[in-house]
């Protein structure tokens, strides 16, 4: 390991493409830290950053066309390894002197291509004739002087070219998507062969990483630890604990929004499997009290984020009166935060604020702790490796992902105690039924949401009811910024949506949703 491949990242440039966040998975999979970036960047702040090296993403856009997403053409200059993708390889060819054109012939799914001559650092040792995934409507006509080209296809004359000298390189397909045969081997050459970068993202040198840097913020400190029980709180916490041991107390607060059996599995199971010193804090009617009358989803999560750092600072005054403290007070706060959280709140380069996170657009302004975040950076199945590496039980690190709001945003409309308890007796039904039928490991996560403002007509005992209707939502995902909704057989749906109707009395439809992210996000709030 060394400090300087762990902290200098490739940069995934995002020109609006699909797959932009799985192009930084890809990387990462292949042991390299990457970060997205939007196409604005510029030469001077890529020179701030001092990348390793430089993946320019796909679009939907034609490089001529007006409007199109630009890049400045400086980049190119840096001497920074560059590779591009798609819509990427087509702003390289053009920028550097190669001619794009519209020619009329398109290429959409599996493409049959060829590798021109041994396929240079980019493609060689693979077949000559391979299957690759193309989405395009443009094609590379010419290659910019100084290139070599390094495969073609029936209608696209350049469709992968290099410049050794330069060290740039682009496909046409889509190397990051499983349907290219040898995509993920495209990339691996980019970043290893060609940018020479040492495959040192792993959870191991990652968890030594942070040990260091939480050594170096902390010093002798306490340290309060949200422990949620979840996995990206469970992990974040077994992470500080190994850093600073002691020093660190774990928080779990009670709000009221809980599932049925999580106050125990926190309780009893992790405490059991780490042993670290946990408080526990009853918050639920501080925490209904605030939210009731509120039905808006983001003033929702601003209030949880609110009355969670109001929970934890109370416990901050009343351990250092316990221990007559003096001196410098308890003033680091541990969170779980992932970079799709980061991402999706607006923290990310040139990101659109979707959502707000509890744990970052829902923090309040007068917030007195410094933060440590050290899954800050990673996606979930990389907090899940972390955690195993840490010795943490199966039961905590692959469990579903739970959000710290928890039933407060799966309840569209205002939070109450008897919609909470209509709500937690459908999801453990919902969660009993998947596990019986085999379909965890299938399923990232299955939010169960209560549309408390909407009713429906329907026959329960032979007599007419006006209910609520719940939703099921299904669904698969790697790294939960795309996701698709998992194809449950229909009759656990049946099971679920019988048992739920006849066992939750205000419930009297149940509906599946099944739309992909995009457009709908994960959780209905």
């Amino acid at each position: 390991m060394t400090d300087q491949t762990l902290t200098r990242p490739v940069l995934v440039v995002d020109f609006g493409a699909q797959y932009a966040q799985l192009i930084a998975r890809r990387v990462r999979e292949a042991g390299v830290f990457s970060e997205l970036v939007p196409h604005t960047i510029t030469a001077a702040e890529v020179t701030e950053r001092d990348p390793l090296g430089i993946v320019l993403s796909g679009g939907p856009s034609s490089v001529y066309e007006e409007g199109a997403p630009q890049f400045d053409p400086a980049i190119f200059e840096l001497g920074v390894p560059v590779l591009g993708i798609c819509y990427g390889f087509q702003v390289m060819a053009r920028t550097l002197g190669g001619t794009v054109a519209h020619t009329g012939d398109r290429e959409y799914g599996a493409t049959d291509a060829s590798v021109v001559g041994d396929g240079g650092p980019l493609l060689g040792g693979q077949p000559a004739e391979q299957n690759v995934w193309m989405s395009h409507g443009d094609a590379v006509q010419e290659a910019p002087d100084g290139f070599e080209v390094f495969a073609r296809t029936a209608v696209t004359p350049v469709a992968a070219f290099g410049s050794a000298a330069r060290k740039l390189y682009g496909v046409q397909w889509h190397p990051e998507v499983r349907h290219s045969d040898h995509g993920q081997q495209i990339l691996e050459n980019f970043l290893h062969t060609i940018a020479e970068i040492p495959s040192d993202w792993t959870p191991g040198n990652v968890i030594a990483d942070q040990i260091a840097r939480i050594r170096e913020q902390v010093g002798s400190a306490r340290v309060i630890s949200a422990l949620s029980g979840g996995v990206d709180s469970a992990v974040s916490t077994a992470l500080v604990q190994e850093a600073i041991g002691d020093q660190l107390t774990a928080v779990f607060v009670d709000h009221g929004l809980l599932r049925q059996g999580e106050r125990a599995q926190v309780e009893q199971d992790y405490v059991a499997s780490t042993g670290v010193n946990l408080v526990t804090v009853e918050a639920a009617d501080t925490f209904l009290g605030h939210l009731a009358g509120v039905t808006d989803p983001e003033e929702k999560r601003k209030i949880i984020g609110r009355e969670f750092i109001r929970s934890f600072e109370g416990v901050q005054r009343q351990l250092v009166e316990e221990a007559k403290a003096e001196g410098e007070p308890i003033k680091f706060l541990v969170q779980g935060t992932l970079y799709p959280d980061v991402v999706e709140s607006g923290g990310g380069s040139g990101s659109a604020n979707i959502k707000s996170h509890h744990n970052v657009g829902g923090l309040p302004d007068d917030m007195t702790f410094e933060l440590i975040e050290p899954l800050r950076d990673l996606f979930k199945d990389e907090v899940r490796a972390i955690g195993r590496e840490l010795g943490l039980p199966e039961a905590i690190v692959g469990r579903q992902p739970f959000p710290g709001p928890g039933l407060g945003i799966r309840i569209v409309g205002e939070v109450t105690r008897d919609r909470l308890e209509t709500l937690r007796a459908a999801d453990a039904i919902a969660r009993a039924e998947l596990t019986a039928a085999g379909l965890d490991a299938e399923i990232w996560q299955c939010p169960v949401v209560l549309l408390a403002d909407v009713r429906s007509v329907g026959v329960q005992g032979d007599g007419r009811t006006y209910g609520h209707p719940i939703v099921l939502r299904p669904v698969s995902s790697e790294d939960a910024m795309t996701a698709d909704w998992t194809r449950v057989p229909y009759d656990v749906l049946a099971r679920i949506s019988n048992k739920i109707t006849n066992q939750v009395p205000e419930v009297n439809r149940v509906v599946l949703d099944v739309t992909s992210k995009p457009p709908g996000t994960i959780e209905w709030e």
